[in-house]
């Protein structure tokens, strides 16, 4: 996981398998600019924790567009993309999949594997972001301050390339379009690092591809 803090208001620009700018325009107002740099149509969707609910749930993004939100300064949430994704009688997605049956996940989180940048907005004077792949893997994600002293954030690797077998999530053509985590394949305190494997010194890397994911860093700025 890559975390990050500091003051949001001189801006944060979060690229994915589409691209994700934030910026803030003072303590009570913040901007979201998703950008779809890949060839096929992303549908992005959200999920508040606390703060004012973000203005769209879900969302399409055709290649090369991007869509602006604002929310207040004090948002807390996550955001994740959808793909391969079809809007007949029931809207459904091969990944990145929030089961509302809708465009709109409407407080569905989005079934792992998932890339997830996470954001706590207004928590005094750092805000904090970070990408996870805690639960997997389904999209390269990347978080780039638009100004000010934020550091960049990415999991720009296709790990659903290099997934081993047992950790892939096919589509029913066959294509991997997910990739989970150890923890979530396995469930065992080995691979979860907790119980007799919660401390550093005993909690080792995971054979996993995302769990190994450059997913960034982050500084207090």
């Amino acid at each position: 996981m890559a975390m990050g803090g500091g003051d949001v208001s001189s801006g944060l620009h979060l690229m994915v398998f589409f691209a994700f700018l934030l910026s803030s325009h003072g303590a009570t107002a913040v901007t979201f600019t998703f950008r779809n740099n890949c060839p096929e149509t992303v549908w992005p969707a959200t999920l508040t924790s606390s703060g004012p609910a973000f203005p769209t749930t879900g969302f399409a993004l055709a290649p090369g567009a991007s869509a602006s939100f604002g929310v207040g300064g004090t948002w807390s949430g996550r955001v994740w993309g959808r793909y391969r994704c079809t809007s007949g009688a029931r809207f459904s997605c091969e990944s990145g999949d929030c089961g509302s049956g809708q465009v709109a996940c409407r407080g569905n989180g989005g079934a792992p594997p998932a890339t997830l940048a996470e954001f706590t907005l207004g928590g005094g004077a750092t805000d904090f972001y970070d990408i996870s792949n805690v639960d997997g893997f389904n999209l390269p994600v990347g978080i780039a301050p638009a100004g000010g002293r934020c550091q960049r954030a990415s999991c720009a690797a296709d790990i659903n390339a290099a997934c081993p077998p047992e950790l892939a999530v096919k589509a029913p053509g066959g294509a991997t379009v997910g990739c989970k985590s150890a923890c979530l394949a396995f469930n065992t305190d080995e691979h979860c690092c907790r119980g007799a494997y919660g401390t550093p010194d005993k909690c080792k890397p995971s054979r996993s591809p995302s769990a190994r994911a450059p997913a960034g860093r982050g500084a207090k700025c």
